[in-house]
């Protein structure tokens, strides 16, 4: 029985303070870049197109059944309970927007590049079989193939001591509108672990939330009730011989 109690705490748990911290943790991270020439932190909102694609995104996760909604948001729980879902539900909104801000181009011809290939991913998918294991797949694979552009391959073509690679890119992208980043190498670790952290908290989430806790004294109250009915004295065999 403690056991029980104990998993179903730890549960609760997870469910109500790890799950919205995670997610706003990553909601935090996501906008964050440190300055490659002053080393100070500089938080950038989530643009437009980014609450866009999460949108599309929250599609997704109804239509895989990695939220059900019915069950997330039920006339029969509890009013506090019906709120905790729904910021939970918020939380993932605008972490998914974060996670978006935190692997593409500030600006240029890169940021539209980007927003136009995640914008046709998403939308595709909106006509296609998913479930929510392979929708999970297809999120650590989008995630990581972006994260792995801007990160690791455009910071390095637009990196200061670039080689051949780096002077060949600008030679053929000469004309063209394509702003380097402006953000120190210490951006890409924030950014991995921002991702690192989303899709933990998708891994987390369930799709049918935990039911209510029970109130704080209904169970001390029934196994009252029910150690009194064990503990009922016994009328005496004499009594019940008179009686009869």
């Amino acid at each position: 029985m403690k056991h029980q109690d104990y998993t179903d705490r730890n549960r609760q748990l997870l469910h109500f303070v790890v799950l919205p911290t995670v997610l706003l943790t990553v909601a935090f991270l996501g906008g964050l870049r440190v300055d490659a020439h002053t080393k100070q932190f500089i938080f950038l909102p989530p643009p437009l197109v980014t609450l866009v694609l999460a949108a599309l995104l929250s599609s997704l996760f109804v239509r895989a059944r990695a939220i059900d909604l019915q069950r997330w948001l039920a006339i029969e729980q509890p009013m506090v309970t019906n709120v905790a879902h729904l910021l939970t539900l918020l939380t993932l909104f605008f972490a998914s927007a974060q996670a978006f801000n935190s692997v593409l181009p500030e600006s240029g011809l890169l940021h539209w590049m980007f927003s136009f290939f995640f914008l046709w991913t998403l939308w595709t998918n909106q006509f296609s079989a998913f479930d929510a294991r392979r929708l999970l797949r297809s999120l650590t694979v989008l995630f990581g193939t972006a994260f792995m552009l801007k990160h690791l391959l455009v910071s390095g073509l637009y990196a200061s001591e670039g080689g051949w690679l780096s002077r060949l890119t600008a030679t053929l992208l000469q004309g063209i509108a394509v702003s380097s980043p402006g953000f120190a190498p210490a951006t890409g670790y924030i950014s991995f672990l921002a991702l690192a952290l989303y899709v933990g908290a998708l891994v987390m989430m369930s799709p049918v939330p935990l039911p209510p806790a029970p109130i704080a004294g209904q169970d001390l109250i029934r196994d009252g009730e029910e150690s009194g009915k064990l503990l009922e004295p016994a009328v005496p065999l004499e009594k019940r011989n008179s009686s009869d």
